[in-house]
């Protein structure tokens, strides 16, 4: 008895991961450096998160100990974190009822306050909100200081909100990626809620060492180095032709780019190379296929009669064919010789040899 037993293939690794590690936390995808679980999923301790789970199943990923991460970008190198709303609020008497100032240090590590992506905002009429020296009063935006690494907003009140009580008895600071600030629900009446967070976009780079120094360490095979615009260090990218983690060892593998005609343009015959492709343009025309083919399209076509037709399509023909009138219609078909009338006289010479010629095979029919 022979038995045959198909064996199931197992999962594919994560391209973005270490094996053994896992991928998500949640709905957060953490590619490496970054990781969780085991120390070892992670590059180092900067990058290491911590995932919890609460008593409904639900997960949640932490950058530090207090600020959810929410979005981890490979490409923009970049962490979205949430962070709490600063403010204050005072009674009708002048006295201040309720007060919370933000404090977030990033200490000298890989991470960093962005300073393209965030806006600091203030919100009240007799507010005064301070971040280290940008200050405003009531309701404006302003940029954050580029290398910035600790936040530390304090906000406080000129005149204690005793003329502006009735209608505005709050106030509130924070910093806010750009892209999801919406102040169309901040009213001035508004009084301070549990879950009043903005997202916030810290930078990161892999080490705050040299590109020399990447080439031996943090950057994996076939990757570019770059400098951060924003303070010290730098990070890792996939070269051309490549795709995937640079930040793992074997993490960039070559793009097939003849499997992706939309995005990798290709007007003849695509074959796929390390790193690149090539495209050669159809035989009769000349040219970089890449960006276009010129001259003469020639397709071969055998017909039901045993006819072969060579087709010229107009369609690759110069321009000034076209005005010249030379070739009418939508493709010139030359008939070059019937198969059947060749095959007679093949048969022909097959019986009598070379020692008899004639001009046409049908006189001898």
């Amino acid at each position: 008895m022979l038995l045959l037993v198909a064996a199931k293939p197992g999962a594919a690794a994560n391209p973005d991961v270490k094996p053994g590690c896992q991928e998500k936390c949640g709905d957060v995808i953490v590619p490496y450096p970054f990781g969780f679980g085991e120390p070892g999923c992670a590059m180092n301790d900067d990058f290491f998160l911590n995932c919890s789970s609460t008593g409904d199943g639900h997960q949640d990923l932490w950058y530090r100990e207090n600020m959810p991460a929410r979005n981890i970008s490979l490409q923009n190198g970049t962490v979205t974190v949430e962070i709490g709303t600063s403010f204050y609020c005072y009674d009708q008497s002048g006295k201040q009822s309720k007060l919370f100032n933000q404090n977030i240090t990033l200490g000298s590590g890989p991470f960093t306050f962005s300073d393209s992506r965030n806006i600091f905002t203030a919100v009240g009429c007799d507010t005064l909100a301070m971040n280290n020296s940008c200050s405003g009063s009531g309701c404006c935006h302003t940029s954050i200081p580029e290398g910035l690494k600790t936040l530390d907003i304090t906000i406080d009140s000129m005149d204690n909100h005793k003329y502006a009580f009735e209608f505005n008895p709050c106030g509130f600071a924070f910093l806010a990626d750009i892209d999801s600030l919406d102040m169309s629900d901040w009213q001035l009446s508004r009084t301070p809620k549990p879950k009043d967070t903005s997202n916030v976009v810290i930078e990161w780079v892999a080490e705050t060492e040299t590109c020399e120094k990447a080439r031996t360490n943090a950057c994996g095979i076939n990757t570019n180095c770059s400098y951060s615009d924003n303070g010290k260090g730098y990070r890792c990218s996939c070269k051309g032709g490549f795709e995937g983690n640079p930040y793992l060892k074997d993490g960039c593998q070559d793009i097939d780019e003849c499997k992706d005609p939309e995005k990798y343009r290709c007007h003849g015959k695509c074959r796929n190379t390390i790193g690149d492709y090539e495209c050669k343009c159809s035989p009769g025309m000349r040219g970089d296929g890449k960006s276009g083919c010129q001259g003469f399209a020639i397709n071969t076509i055998i017909a039901e009669n045993h006819w072969i037709l060579l087709c010229i399509h107009p369609s690759f023909l110069p321009l000034d064919a076209y005005r010249r009138n030379s070739f009418p219609g939508d493709y010139l078909s030359i008939a070059l010789h019937n198969l059947q009338e060749k095959k007679k006289g093949q048969e022909f010479q097959r019986k009598w040899g070379n020692g008899l010629k004639a001009s046409k095979s049908e006189d001898f029919q």
